[in-house]
């Protein structure tokens, strides 16, 4: 896997100048994404809108839909249910495990998340309502 990404703060930039600079990057990327290589996936400063459109710059590109060249999009278009929440919820389900292994219980545990963006809000929340001794952000 890679990360990529263009310097900019898209909380100062238009709709339409946000999709102008996505579609761009895409162009630009192109040839190193796809189904069977690189797939783009949301993280800093991005959302569903903005993975429906790098889906729709490389489908245009390669004259049919290519649902897989991207996660996190629109279920409209192919996304997964409960893909915003997936990544916070494998860091818990994951740690319930490594406990389990432990023989620990998690109420007998505190939890501490740093941040509290897209991953450390939903990790705090469940953690929360697996009963974690004490949860701190």
């Amino acid at each position: 896997g890679a990360k990529g990404g263009v310097n900019c703060d898209p909380k100062k930039m238009s709709q339409g100048e946000l999709e102008r600079l996505t579609r761009r990057y895409t162009s630009e990327i192109i040839n190193m994404i796809g189904p069977e290589k690189d797939i783009p996936a949301p993280d800093l400063g991005t959302d569903s809108q903005i993975m429906a459109w790098i889906m729709d710059t490389y489908s245009v590109n390669r004259g049919y839909s290519v649902p897989g060249v991207v996660t996190g999009k629109p279920i409209a278009i192919g996304g997964s249910q409960g893909r915003r929440d997936a990544t916070g919820r494998g860091v818990v389900f994951i740690s319930l495990n490594t406990l389990k292994y432990l023989n620990r219980s998690i109420g007998n545990i505190n939890v501490v998340v740093q941040g509290f963006g897209k991953v450390g809000s939903i990790v705090a929340k469940f953690s929360y309502i697996k009963k974690a001794k004490a949860c701190k952000i």
